[in-house]
């Protein structure tokens, strides 16, 4: 099932990637902030996979091409601003996106309705931290907007159609586009300028083509599974 696999390598890696943030956040309620947002998206992750296959299979056990998350939720954390601007772009577009499937009569209806609030809490905290950053210090401030402007390239692909999410892709970027910008512009930061679409642009993780940077981390994430086969604890 495409569009499970996509959705749910979308939540995985990016649970585990705010995963990493555990002991070294910036402050301890931030630490457990992002550790609770890692669980819900773990939780996703899990009902999407299982309607694939068998979820610690497809977890651990899958190559890198395997997966098909937009490559966007697999950019490293960098600094705790650029953490919150790859958070910024994908919760929004989450939030929108379990919005309509919530409404629809798919196989994600169900899923959608019950996730929608807590993605809606991981929409509010990061552009509470959007705001507080940007229109904080001027070091806060420019630290933020090269997160914005960093990871600008790889929102693109959030809007490619996935086989078997039928939704308005056309107002899911629209409305996207709309609550980022009044984000940033209320936070006083600069809107990139440049296009989301076009060559210059990321976006082939859906066709299993990733940066350098995910193969690291799927061998970490995999590594305690494949070390130790059939083990439980």
């Amino acid at each position: 099932m495409t569009a499970a696999l996509a959705l749910g390598d979308d939540a995985l890696v990016l649970s585990h990637r705010l995963g990493e943030w555990a002991g070294h956040a910036p402050v301890l309620e931030e630490e457990v902030a992002l550790a609770n947002i890692a669980l819900d998206l773990l939780g996703q992750a899990r009902v999407l996979l299982s309607l694939v296959g068998d979820e610690d299979e497809l977890a651990y056990l899958r190559e890198e091409r395997a997966f098909r998350n937009v490559q966007l939720v697999e950019q490293p954390n960098g600094d705790f601003a650029h953490t919150i601007a790859r958070q910024l772009y994908f919760s929004t577009y989450q939030r929108l996106l379990y919005e309509q499937l919530a409404t629809g009569e798919s196989p994600f209806a169900g899923l959608a309705a019950k996730a929608v609030k807590e993605v809606a809490y991981h929409q509010d905290h990061a552009e509470h931290w959007t705001l507080r950053l940007g229109d904080g210090t001027a070091e806060s401030h420019e630290r933020m907007q090269r997160g914005v402007v960093a990871l600008w390239r790889f929102t693109g692909e959030l809007f490619q159609p996935v086989e078997g999410v039928e939704i308005d892709w056309r107002s899911l970027n629209s409305g996207w586009l709309e609550s980022v910008t009044a984000v940033l512009q209320q936070a006083t930061l600069t809107v990139p300028a440049g296009p989301q679409f076009g060559a210059w642009t990321a976006g082939a993780g859906r066709q299993g083509i990733h940066t350098e940077p995910f193969g690291r981390m799927i061998a970490e994430m995999q590594h305690l599974h494949r070390s130790h086969p059939g083990a439980s604890w």
